[in-house]
């Protein structure tokens, strides 16, 4: 399937997003419940995701850190539920086991090249625009604090993939509920076009947008 055609968000940025939906299940079984969304569908974009955050240089406390600030959970280093590469090791291998019921003799390579260095800068752009307040935003929360963000989103973007660097910062915005204003809004739709996602990825209904000064 063309991932323009997943009407969600998809791989572990959507994911994140299950778990502000739904609570019967554990994280696993919540992993395993997206990969086969869509009888499979969602499987290689969630798998893609992981794997390259998992191989790549990033410390896993940053992985740590975007995974709770996704997902809207305070981050303490001191009391974590599971180290943040292992869990992206159980959900390649949740993913691979279902991509395989289709394709049994599918090879696991590695995602493809990350291209496009002007996508990247347009993306560290818009982090940084908001910079402040989501720092703030997120650093401050009486119940959901999360240190760091922003840079943790700045090394994503820049060290593993814009794409998916994007998609956690709107995950972000939208978990903790920071106002952006119109044009904001505009350019972001812009960017989803560009990469080529369906426009209710990034246009869900639960990014706040403001009437303010754009």
């Amino acid at each position: 399937m063309d991932r323009k055609d997943i009407w969600i968000d998809f791989g572990l940025s959507g994911l994140t997003k299950w778990y502000g939906s739904i609570f019967e299940f554990t994280p696993l079984e919540m992993a395993v419940e997206a990969a086969a969304w869509g009888e499979g569908a969602y499987a290689p974009t969630l798998r893609e995701d992981a794997v390259r955050l998992l191989e790549s240089p990033l410390p896993t406390s940053v992985i740590d850190i975007l995974w709770c600030a996704a997902v809207r959970s305070k981050f303490d280093p001191d009391v974590r539920w599971m180290d943040g590469r292992d869990w992206l090791r159980q959900i390649v291998e949740v993913c691979e086991e279902r991509i395989r019921r289709d394709v049994p003799r599918f090879d696991a390579l590695p995602p493809a090249p990350v291209g496009c260095p002007e996508l990247r800068d347009a993306v560290l752009a818009e982090v940084r625009t908001i910079a402040s307040e989501l720092e703030r935003t997120t650093a401050d929360d009486p119940y959901y604090a999360v240190p760091e963000v922003v840079p943790s989103l700045e090394r994503v973007v820049t060290e593993v993939d814009p794409d998916l660097g994007f998609r956690l910062f709107l995950r972000v915005l939208k978990a903790y509920l920071v106002p952006i204003s119109e044009s904001q809004h505009r350019r972001y739709r812009e960017l989803g076009e560009r990469f080529g996602y369906n426009e209710f990825v990034v246009d869900d209904g639960t990014l706040q947008v403001m009437p303010r000064g754009n």
